[in-house]
């Protein structure tokens, strides 16, 4: 049934998606791909989410059949890529970043591009016209990371990110990190650790 909804769902976003090629060719990929994802994002329940999926799949790096992009899920690049049982939140922001197979995003979560998307070393140029850096972030696989949590960095496989952490350096493989900013409490391939 699921199968039969998803390609019936196809023929209702092919124009859609036809449309994204012709707005590609006159406002830039860039552009369409984000205004597309702000159109789509407001799709609402399960016919809403089996539309994302589809769209992006169609449009991303990649993106698995078996994903969860839900209610309010913003993109900002079309290279952003999302593995398999990948679960995206209501609300969350994601970047130019590879979500690894199983990763879990709780609800307003967001994954930018480092810390230095903008120059601020000159006071005689605007913040908005110094050049940044922006690096891809990747998530390892089996991560789960907890509501409203800011990642700026890469976080390892098999990590937990608690609620409202900052992450603003690289996280090793199974590794429990809380806070503002977020530091390691616990690594959950050493049982003894507290």
């Amino acid at each position: 049934m699921k199968c039969l909804c998803k390609a019936l769902l196809a023929v209702f976003v092919f124009p859609f998606w036809v449309g994204y090629g012709l707005a590609c060719r006159v406002m830039g990929p860039r552009r369409a791909f984000a205004d597309s994802a702000q159109w789509l994002a407001i799709l609402p329940g399960i016919l809403g989410e089996y539309v994302r999926q589809i769209f992006y799949r169609w449009t991303m790096a990649r993106c698995e059949r078996d994903c969860c992009v839900s209610f309010g899920v913003l993109f900002s690049h079309s290279t952003a890529e999302i593995g398999h049982r990948v679960y995206i939140g209501p609300y969350c922001m994601i970047g130019d970043v590879t979500l690894s197979d199983d990763v879990l995003l709780a609800s307003g979560v967001s994954i930018a591009n480092g810390t230095n998307q903008h120059g601020t070393s000159r006071l005689d140029v605007p913040i908005n016209q110094q050049p940044g850096e922006y690096p891809r972030v990747t998530i390892g696989e089996d991560t789960w990371i907890g509501e409203r949590a800011v990642v700026l960095a890469d976080v390892g496989a098999h990590c937990v990110i608690g609620a409202g952490a900052l992450v603003l350096e690289p996280i090793p493989d199974f590794a429990v990190a809380v806070g503002v900013p977020a530091r390691v409490v616990k690594m959950r391939n050493e049982p003894n650790t507290k």
